[in-house]
């Protein structure tokens, strides 16, 4: 009863915020002006992070957690969002807005948030030196996947609260409670955004909502699979896998090209499904499935025997496979499933 009082209170509070964070960002200029690469016509206010955090700071306050680590949510989350408005304002270079996300992320570490050690075949291999790398790539990842992928109204905002849902249900089972709630808190507070955001979108995330939400993801993803077994390293990669795979197809096609990895383009999933034909909500949604699916797959993950999880992980890497070549993400000509599949179909029908 109690965590759904924390879901409604941080959405209601959301709810409230945004029509003064709509006014207010037009107001005073915070607006996002189209360009060739986006799809709104109009200019867009884009401090639905600030909005956000707000609610989640407050949700936490009500809720009183005695885990010392909420301060890392509350000042890493503050440092990203500060750093999310000066990059929507003012476009910043992607170093200096790689310095700032570093800034951010070592605010768990400082809280020992950390990956330090991975436990494969009941063999503990312990980081070292490297703890604070690994953690930081870990965080920098996150948070770019989800600032990648929100290109389409209410996409970034509904992938992270399926993902936030799959990490919180993971964390009942496991007894963690915190994480749970932090997970719910701002499960609220995003869908009471998302009540503007859906299309057509009267306020936007901004690289300040996307990144704290990418911030946040990352630090419940490290408490809520702290102690990392083989099998448990996959659970937060297949419950971000619509983000984590946009990304490192990003990266592969700029790769390719021979131009720069923050080189920004249109041929993200979002941007590949509209050309496909489907229209702006129709591609959401259809994204929103995907992610179900993963998610869905990371709690049977959690659930199933070893046995059992090496074919759900099989299964999951052929939808990939599947999923990748159907929407032409890496840009070849060779779809090696696609074609098996079809000549199987062409010689049972044929």
């Amino acid at each position: 009863m109690y965590t759904l009082f924390l879901l409604t209170v941080s959405f209601l509070i959301t709810l409230i915020l945004m029509p003064i964070f709509i006014w207010g960002s037009r107001k005073f200029g915070f607006v996002d002006y189209p360009n060739f690469r986006k799809v709104h016509a109009k200019p867009i206010p884009y401090l639905g992070g600030v909005a956000i955090l707000i609610s989640m700071v407050i949700g936490i306050m009500i809720a009183r957690p005695i885990e010392a680590e909420y301060k890392s949510i509350i000042i890493g989350g503050t440092i990203i969002v500060i750093v999310g408005i000066i990059d929507d304002k003012y476009d910043l270079k992607p170093l200096l807005k790689l310095i700032g996300q570093l800034l951010a992320s070592s605010v768990p570490i400082y809280y020992g948030i950390v990956i330090d050690n991975i436990t494969p075949f009941g063999v503990s291999i312990d980081f070292g030196m490297m703890t604070i790398p690994i953690t930081l790539i870990w965080m920098i990842a996150i948070i770019n996947a989800i600032n990648i992928i929100d290109g389409l109204d209410g996409l970034a905002t509904g992938v992270s609260v399926i993902a936030l849902s799959s990490i919180g249900l993971i964390t009942i089972f496991q007894g963690n409670l915190f994480v749970m709630m932090i997970c719910v808190i701002l499960i609220g507070s995003c869908l009471g955004f998302l009540v503007y955001n859906f299309h057509p979108a009267k306020i936007f995330l901004g690289d300040n909502g996307a990144m704290l939400l990418g911030f946040v993801l990352a630090v419940v993803s490290l408490m809520g699979f702290k102690n990392i077994t083989l099998i448990s390293l996959f659970f937060p990669i297949i419950i971000l896998a619509v983000p984590f795979i946009d990304m490192a197809f990003s990266a592969l096609r700029r790769y390719r090209s021979k131009v720069s990895l923050f080189k920004a383009d249109k041929s993200h999933i979002h941007h590949r499904l509209r050309n496909l034909g489907y229209s702006h909500m129709e591609s959401v949604i259809l994204i929103y499935f995907i992610a179900l699916l993963y998610a869905g797959g990371s709690i049977i993950l959690y659930l199933s025997t070893i046995p059992g999880s090496v074919i759900i992980v099989l299964l999951l890497i052929c939808t990939t496979e599947i999923v990748v070549e159907a929407i032409d993400l890496a840009e070849s000509d060779r779809k090696p499933v696609l074609n098996f599949v079809r000549r199987f179909v062409h010689k049972i029908f044929s």
